[in-house]
């Protein structure tokens, strides 16, 4: 009975978390193309989808009124040829927003006022000396309003503010900005506006292209990062580039700043030339991004919480210059359907999501990192396991425990609860790491589809009939926390 109950506590209380805590994931809605779909239709698209939040460029308003009473959060932005304007004429700022947000709020949930992208680092020093101030004369037209409270105003910025990013402790804004980023993380400060910053690993990949680099990158089985300073092991460059500008926020006394993904993504395809675009990347990317989001894992440095995370982007836009790659970021084609799939349908985020991890070559060597596919789960109940034969994912004898640990790291870098096993944990004894990566490499495979795919680990796990709980026979008390430990790694199957 007990066993039973909490089942069914765990099954709610993931569903709970899952269906009603999307609020962090959102979208850039990019419109430099001539093939899009109305925005109508790209309205109902949004609702069938777990995505809450949509950023614009600018302030298209069929776009805004397509969006009314959905729900669905908007992000709006100034141009920075506005920004000039905005910032020597309090009027100007007036009219802007009479323009752009009270014509249609609150109907359209305007949530965040972007003005200029990427302004910092333009190398233009006259947008660059007028951009807090444009951004005050845009809160005061908001407090006049009365929505000074409900509408926040930011700016978007390039990793490249950061003079230092590694390790992600180090994290350092670059000093020629000086006056103006002390001024504008003073103003984020007094009005709870977010710091908005573009990490794209997939950039980061195009300067090291290493296998080892490529893994990291793509949230797959590496080895990680590790930061002397703080003696934490990165394990993924995601969480690595938001730490860095959190770190950077901290050395500035900003730390209360909070900091808004506005944009990540990884291009599908690209040029000949290109190294990195493809549909696997892409989907490994933002799958296993999306996953980790809604872990609720947050990252080293702010755990227990989802970055707000905005998805470059909806659509390819099509005339766009530059490289092939500029072109194809699309989550959805023009016809309205996925270009692949990540999971953000209704129907699909309604289960825990688990990462996604594209398959690689076979070589003849043994991986040194664990390599474990996680499909998605088996929608015909006739092909899922016999749930009267009780089978369990178990380290291999023989295994070292380098390899064992990279099996820990790797599934506790995904987002499953691992806290079991920490110090105090109810599973932290007996402290071995065989028995840490027993917990973990179990709990993945018990949780992703009972798939022998997901008990691989690079050849280092079995599957067994041998039910390793009958150990606890031996144990005269065991306590609700244990209860729960045991639920986990025995009793899902």
């Amino acid at each position: 009975m007990a066993i039973i109950l909490l089942h069914i506590v765990a099954f709610f209380v993931m569903t709970f978390n899952v269906a009603n805590c999307q609020s962090f994931i959102g979208v850039n809605y990019g419109q430099v193309a001539d093939n899009l779909p109305p925005p109508s239709s790209t309205a109902k698209l949004l609702q069938s989808t777990s995505i809450q939040k949509v950023r614009l460029y600018g302030s298209d308003p069929a776009i805004i009124k397509a969006l009314a009473n959905t729900g669905i959060g908007i992000v709006i932005g100034a141009a920075n040829g506005d920004i000039p304007a905005l910032a020597s004429d309090p009027n100007y700022a007036s009219n802007w927003v009479s323009t752009n947000v009270l014509a249609f709020y609150p109907a359209s949930n305007i949530i965040l006022i972007t003005v200029g992208n990427e302004v910092l680092t333009s190398g233009d020093q006259g947008l660059v000396s007028q951009l807090v101030p444009a951004m005050q004369n845009v809160q005061n037209a908001l407090n006049s309003a009365s929505l000074g409270g409900k509408i926040k105003v930011s700016t978007v910025h390039a990793m490249s503010v950061l003079k230092q990013s590694e390790p992600p402790s180090s994290g350092s804004f670059d000093p020629s900005f000086g006056d103006v980023m002390k001024a504008l993380l003073a103003f984020c400060s007094a009005t709870g506006s977010p710091f908005a910053i573009n990490p794209y690993p997939y950039f980061a990949y195009r300067s090291d292209t290493r296998p080892e680099t490529l893994a990291f990158c793509l949230f797959q089985p590496n080895q990680g990062r590790f930061d002397s300073n703080t003696n934490i092991k990165y394990m993924n460059m995601f969480d690595a580039q938001v730490d860095a500008v959190k770190s950077a926020l901290n050395s500035m006394g900003h730390g209360n700043v909070e900091i808004v993904v506005a944009e990540t993504g990884w291009p599908y395809k690209g040029d000949d030339n290109e190294v990195g675009p493809s549909v696997e990347n892409a989907k490994a990317y933002n799958g296993n991004l999306i996953a980790h989001l809604r872990s609720m894992v947050g990252t080293p440095l702010m755990p227990g919480k989802s970055v707000d995370t905005y998805l470059f982007a909806l659509y390819d836009e099509n005339l766009k210059p530059g490289p092939g790659s500029e072109r194809a970021f699309g989550l959805f084609k023009p016809d309205l359907t996925m270009t692949y799939d990540v999971g953000l349908s209704k129907s699909a985020s309604q289960t825990p999501t688990t990462p996604t991890v594209p398959k690689t070559p076979t070589v003849p060597t043994t991986p040194k990192t664990p390599s474990a596919v996680v499909p998605k789960t088996p929608t015909n109940p006739s092909t899922a396991p016999n749930p009267n034969k009780g089978v369990w994912c178990l380290p291999k004898k023989g295994v070292s425990e380098t390899q064992l640990q990279a099996n820990i790291d790797y599934v506790c870098g995904h987002g499953f609860d691992c806290s079991p096993i920490q110090p105090g944990g109810a599973c932290f004894e007996p402290n071995t790491v065989a028995s840490h990566a027993a917990y973990a490499m179990n709990i993945l495979y018990q949780t992703a589809g009972h798939d022998a795919q997901n008990c691989d680990f690079s050849q280092t796990a079995t599957l067994s009939s041998n039910n390793p709980s009958k150990a606890l026979t031996r144990i005269k008390f065991i306590s609700p926390q244990a209860c729960i430990c045991v639920l986990i790694l025995f009793c899902f199957v």
